[in-house]
C-alpha cells in the first residue's frame, strides 16, 4: 500500500500573477483590493505581496526597576487572584482569606520573577519596544486571465 500525500497549503510559496497596482502602504492595496471586490471582480486570483520587507521596532518606552516591578506586581496579582478564587471554591470555609492568601503570593512571586529576568539582563536592554514587518510597497498581482479587468477597474478608484 503506497501513501498520497496532498500538498501542504500552510508552505510558503511564491506569489504568482501579473501586477495591476502598485501602493506605497499596505492601506492603499487594501483599499484596491476591497474596490475589485465591490465591483465583482473574482478576487480569490489576486495577491497582495509586499516588496523589500523590514523589520521595523518602535521604541514605545524607558524600561526602569519601578515600570519592571510594578508590571510583575500586577500580572503577579491577577494569577494570584485566578489561583485564591479557585482556592475559594474547594475549600470547606471558602470566603476572602484564600483570595487574600493567593493574590497576596502571586505579587511575591510576580515581584521575584520580573526582577530576576530584568537584573538578568544587565541594563542591556532598557526600553520597550513593539517590532512590526513593513515593505517599502505593496504590489496587487492577479491571475493572467483577468489581469486587464483588474487594471481597468483599479483607473477608476477615485483619488483621496
Amino acid at each position: 500500500m503506497t501513501a498520497t500525500f496532498a500538498p501542504t497549503k500552510s508552505l510558503p510559496t511564491m506569489p504568482e500573477g501579473w501586477p495591476i497596482g502598485s501602493y506605497d502602504n499596505y492601506k492603499e492595496a487594501q483599499r484596491a483590493v476591497d474596490h475589485l471586490a465591490d465591483n465583482e471582480f473574482p478576487v480569490q486570483d489576486v495577491t497582495i505581496v509586499g516588496v523589500e520587507p523590514m523589520l521595523v521596532e518602535r521604541v514605545s518606552a524607558r524600561l526602569t526597576w519601578g515600570r519592571v516591578l510594578s508590571g510583575g506586581a500586577a500580572s503577579g496579582a491577577w494569577l494570584g487572584l485566578f489561583v485564591g478564587l479557585l482556592l475559594s471554591l474547594f475549600t470547606a470555609t471558602g470566603g476572602l482569606g484564600p483570595i487574600l492568601i493567593g493574590m497576596a503570593s502571586g505579587i511575591v512571586f510576580g515581584l521575584a520573577s520580573a526582577a530576576m529576568r530584568y537584573g538578568a539582563t544587565k541594563g542591556q536592554r532598557d526600553f520597550v519596544s513593539h517590532s512590526q514587518l513593513v515593505a517599502r510597497r505593496y504590489d496587487v498581482l492577479c491571475a493572467p486571465r483577468n489581469a486587464e479587468l483588474g487594471r481597468t477597474l483599479l483607473m477608476s478608484i477615485p483619488r483621496i
